[in-house]
């Protein structure tokens, strides 16, 4: 505001001393004149001093011969040559003298005659309207405050997303393509007694493309495309959030048919009643006005909200209920065939090298999202720009890959020796009893060069997507992750921190073996434990109790056992292969990475 005023303020000085140097040219006369009087003039003309006369109206402007230049003023109404005549001035003296006669232009007229009082009366008006002008825009800046900012997109723009564009999720597309049909085709479905779906919910995890999907079923509708987050409807001021819900439906009401995209609906979508006042009441609101809106008095409209969320379980029960959200559309994480056409799509206007094989990529990607995968080819780009290479290399993707699970490579991290060799013990131990127990993964790559926060790595990947975990793969899995803790305890009979985050994932999975996946014999196929999110603490899980002191000793004492058998395990391995153990850790020392051939060929030989 304050820079608005200075603003105004420079621009009515400048505008005054425009105007003013303007009007200066037609009411400053550059010369000084000697005024005199007509009977002076009369004296001199008869003298013979007079050279010239300028006749203007009824200003006399006169030059004498010596180069005096005077001025004097006649009757309006009369002439010079009759007041000349009339002071009796010899006709010969009068000969001598030279006389012109001027006449005023209109526009010197009429700038000398109304521009003084006009011009002040314009420039002044010229302020106050500046002035009114940002009083309005602040008004109208107040009354937009309640307007919804929704973007919208056309069905007619360039870069119109299909379901051609989207890959994977094929039971989604099914479901959506009803959607599609319902909007091109209404009067079909409505002959037979149907009616239109109200809203849609996606729900998957972060990055499967929600987004893209409901951008994919307005494409392929061509109709008009409203897209707003659930977090831009909520204000600071009670009433705000629900004034920009019906603004929003107003927009859409006149584009229908149409798509309202709301994305992430948990951020007005919660269950209400938990709020305490506060922004709690505006979001409530917002709730409310959404639910009236979708399904109120006035339902016959012809729009079709589409909501992405990741958090289903939290979304109030007035949402999901028939005539609102009345389809719950899942994306979950891509399969390996999924990984395959997923990679394909962002792979179109790259560059990729002769023979570059994206099933390998798809393999090597388990529980990637499309967005991590579309993360991938930009970095894999991003490695082959950085090598001042022309095309991506099957390389660099399996590159790209490692750094989006793991982090960049941190080779100018300086490790002594004893560290290094204790490295590589470390990941010889996870790779040796992965290879050697039949329900744990392949390994797919060793490397002790640090990566992110890690000193080293064992890249262990699945030879099949699987969607079931039996007890067995759990604790193969236990034994691999404590192999590195018991190869280092083996080789130096000393332990460091480089096993903690193994001890952690080790005791987290014992713990679901037991509390959720009723896996455990002793405590038999129950669960233990609820988990409830507290609203007010963000993020953080509360654990509501279940059972006793007595049963939670339990717990503990067969995690511990499972734990002590994962160890004894993977003891058992190492002790029996020990040779195979050194001669893993030693090639690492030498190469510090080893593919799976060659670890494939190194245990076949060893």
């Amino acid at each position: 505001m304050k820079q608005n005023v200075i603003k105004n303020v420079v621009t009515f000085i400048l505008v005054f001393l425009l105007v003013s140097s303007f009007l200066s040219l037609f009411t400053i006369d550059k010369t000084r004149r000697q005024a005199i009087d007509v009977g002076t003039l009369v004296t001199e003309i008869n003298d013979g001093k007079v050279e010239s006369i300028e006749v203007a109206g009824d200003k006399l402007s006169v030059k004498l011969s010596d180069g005096t230049l005077q001025e004097t003023q006649k009757e309006p109404t009369e002439s010079l040559s009759t007041l000349l005549n009339n002071f009796s001035v010899s006709p010969d003296k009068l000969a001598e003298v030279k006389i012109d006669i001027t006449n005023d232009t209109g526009l010197g007229f009429w700038m000398l005659t109304i521009a003084p009082i006009i011009l002040p009366i314009i420039i002044i008006g010229f302020f106050i309207w500046m002035m009114m002008k940002q009083i309005q825009g602040a008004n109208s800046k107040a009354l937009m405050f309640g307007q919804s900012n929704a973007k919208q997109f056309q069905p007619q723009t360039k870069n119109r997303v299909t379901f051609s564009d989207v890959a994977g999720s094929h039971e989604a597309k099914i479901e959506l393509s009803e959607i599609v049909e319902f909007l091109r085709k209404p009067q079909k479905f409505i002959e037979l007694g149907a009616k239109i779906p109200k809203g849609v919910l996606l729900v998957g995890p972060p990055g499967t493309g929600k987004t893209l999907m409901a951008r994919a079923v307005a494409g392929e509708a061509g109709v008009p495309f409203f897209h707003i987050s659930g977090s831009e409807f909520v204000e600071m001021f009670v009433g705000v959030g629900a004034s920009r819900v019906r603004d929003l439906f107003r927009k859409a009401k006149r584009q229908a048919p149409c798509i309202v995209f709301i994305d992430e609906l948990d951020a007005v979508g919660r269950q209400r009643g938990a709020g305490l006042g506060g922004s709690h009441d505006e979001r409530e609101q917002t709730l409310n006005q959404i639910l009236v809106e979708m399904d109120g008095f006035d339902n016959q409209t012809n729009i079709i909200v589409v909501a992405a969320t990741n958090r289903p379980d939290i979304l109030d029960p007035a949402l999901l209920r028939p005539g609102r959200f009345d389809r719950q559309v899942t994306l979950d994480l891509p399969d390996i065939r999924e990984r395959e056409e997923i990679l394909k799509i962002h792979a179109r206007n790259k560059p990729l090298a002769e023979g570059t094989d994206l099933k390998l990529v798809a393999q090597r990607t388990p529980g990637f999202s499309g967005a991590d995968l579309a993360n991938v080819l930009n970095e894999g780009a991003i490695m082959a720009g950085r090598d001042e290479q022309k095309i991506i290399s099957q390389n660099c993707l399996f590159q790209a890959i490692e750094k989006v699970m793991l982090g960049p490579e941190r080779r100018s991290s300086i490790m002594s020796e004893k560290e290094k060799k204790i490295t590589a013990y470390h990941e010889a131990g996870h790779a040796l009893v992965a290879h050697e127990l039949p329900n744990a993964d392949p390994v797919h790559k060793i490397s002790i060069i640090s990566r992110g926060r890690a000193g080293g790595y064992t890249l262990k990947l699945p030879t099949e997507d699987r969607k079931y975990h039996s007890r067995a793969e759990f604790l193969d899995d236990l034994a691999v992750m404590l192999a590195g803790h018991v190869a280092e305890k083996k080789i130096f009979n000393e332990v460091t921190t480089g096993a903690s985050n193994d001890l952690k994932k080790a005791t987290q999975l014992a713990r679901q073996i037991v509390t959720q996946y009723g896996m455990s014999d002793e405590l038999g196929p129950r669960t233990y434990g609820e988990h409830e999110e507290l609203i007010f603490l963000g993020r953080e899980i509360h654990e509501r109790r279940d059972y006793s002191e007595k049963t939670a000793e339990a717990i503990d004492s067969t995690i511990m056992k499972l734990i002590r058998n994962a160890l004894k395990t993977a003891e058992d391995i190492i002790t029996r292969q020990r040779e195979r153990l050194e001669k893993i850790a030693q090639t690492l020392l030498v190469k510090e990475t080893l593919e799976k051939d060659e670890f494939e060929q190194l245990m076949a030989t060893a």
